[in-house]
Parts: C-alpha cells; structure tokens; sequence
C-alpha cells in the first residue's frame, strides 16, 4: 500500500520540484524518471517489482521401489538398454567381448546375441524405425540393425570423439558422450541440430552416460554414481534425481560386479527397468 501525502507542502518545495523536473524533461537525451532499462547494477529485471530473479532450488530427490528382479548376464558389460513388445535390446562393451542381444523381458533369458567383433567397443543403443542404432566407444562409428534378425544392415558415424549414450525423442536423436554436453542428432544424416549442457544449482554435469527418453524428459545415468539425473530437454535443466543407491549389492552376486548403467522404459505400461555393467540382475523399479 502506498503511504499517504503529507497534507501541507511548503511552497518552496513544490517551486523546487517543478523547476527540477523541467530541467530534466529540457536536457538533451534527458528521460523522465523510471524510461529506459534498469541499471546493470541494481540487479532488478523489468516488470519484477525490483526483487532480483530467484535461482531455481535444488531439484528433488526420488527413491524408489524395487517392483522385480529378473536374471541377468553378469558377463555383459551393459552400455545401452531398449525396451519393446516384451523383449529388451541390449548392447554391452569391451573389447573383444562387445555384442548386440535380444533378451525374453519376463525372464532375462538371451534369444540372440551378435558379436561386435575385437575392434569395435560397444556402446549406447536405441531402436528407431524398427531398426537398432548402436554406439561404439572411440571408434567413430555406429551399426544399424534389423531389430528382429540383428543382421547389420548399415554403418553410420558421428559428431565427437567419443560414443556414450543415444536414445531418442519423437524427431530426434539425443546423443552423449561422456561430457555435460546431450546432442541432437538428425536421425538419417545425423548432423547435429542443437545442444544442451546439463546442470543443476552445484554447476555443471558431467559424465553423462547411458540415455532414455521417459515422458518428455532425458533419464542419463551418470558414471561412478548410483543416481539418474532427470532432464529438462529444453534447458539441460536437471529437474530431479533418481537414487538407486542399494539396489544391487555385491553380496546379491557370485561374480564382481560394476558401475549402474541401463535405463529402459515400457512406455505403454509405464514401467521403468535398470541394470548395470557386470549386474547379475535387472531391476524394474518404480520411482517414488
């Protein structure tokens, strides 16, 4: 509320004020009080009352539930997870042992596996038009693949020295390679049609790795932590955090296990499904 006017004003206070408006309106490049941009250093953006801009909070962090645990490879060194019609996609890494599979999504088996081959280091994988894309780490190239046969039916290359994770959203691949940095990949030449780096309030995100596309956001795990950061695809905003912390313990399995990595989504059923390189398990989890 604004306070009220003094009743009595001396008249040699409103001779002053006239006279110094005037000699404002009459200056060259003169402007009547309030005209222009604020000053750089008040801090006040235009139409805010004079409060400064809020920096957004720390965005919130979800647990989650652990729905079922289906057996998985502990060999595979899980680099890239895609899910459809009941059955998952899978591409694992390292040299020598890389591969593209099929796996039964009610049970984990393996129904088809293809070996990459000793030069080539599997990486992220997503599926589009029926056809498999996927990642190799420092060699500058991807394979394509019918979906149903895996048989490789074409080779494709890309922008950055690195392959990391690819998943998609309706007109666009989204493209990671290990920096803070997600692309967008033009899905038949892929040119890059933009870019976004990622943060929240801390600063920058790096090392983002595997990618799934999850009700307009990008889901990235992120390497050597057991948290997925949740993505503004607009921004690179990270709008929340998903911690998995304790899900797969090293006593759950036989073998030593490695870092989390693999996001599916079942976006028909809503469902959400994760594992990790070297897992004996995969989860499908429900996010709190």
């Amino acid at each position: 509320m604004r306070p009220p006017l003094r009743r009595f004003v001396s008249s040699a206070a409103v001779l002053a004020a006239a006279l110094g408006a005037a000699a404002g309106c009459s200056s060259p490049g003169g402007s009547g009080a309030g005209d222009g941009p604020p000053s750089a250093e008040s801090g006040t953006v235009p139409g805010s009352g004079g409060a400064p801009p809020r920096e957004p909070g720390p965005p919130p962090v979800h647990g989650y539930t652990m729905v079922r645990a289906l057996d998985h490879d502990p060999a595979a060194f899980t680099q890239g997870l895609v899910y459809e019609d009941g059955v998952f996609y899978e591409s694992t890494g390292l040299y020598g042992r890389s591969s593209v599979r099929r796996l039964d999504a009610s049970t984990g088996e393996i129904l088809h596996r293809v070996d990459l081959g000793g030069g080539a280091f599997g990486e992220g994988l997503t599926l589009w038009n029926d056809k498999l894309y996927q990642l190799t780490w420092k060699e500058n190239r991807g394979f394509i693949y019918d979906k149903s046969t895996l048989a490789r039916v074409g080779v494709f290359s890309f922008p950055s020295t690195e392959g990391w994770g690819l998943t998609h959203d309706e007109s666009r691949f989204i493209f990671s390679d290990g920096s803070d940095i997600l692309y967008f990949l033009d899905p038949e030449s892929f040119a890059v049609t933009g870019r976004i780096s990622v943060r929240d309030p801390g600063g920058h995100v790096p090392r983002l790795n595997e990618l799934e596309y999850v009700d307009g956001e990008i889901w990235a795990n992120v390497l050597q932590t057991d948290r997925i950061a949740r993505i503004d695809p607009e921004t690179g905003r990270v709008v929340g955090w998903i911690d998995l912390t304790g899900l797969l313990t090293p006593e759950m399995c036989a073998e030593p296990i490695d870092v989390m990595n693999g996001i599916a989504y079942d976006a028909a059923g809503g469902r959400v499904f994760v594992t990790g390189k070297h897992w004996c398990l995969l989860f499908e989890i429900r996010v709190e």
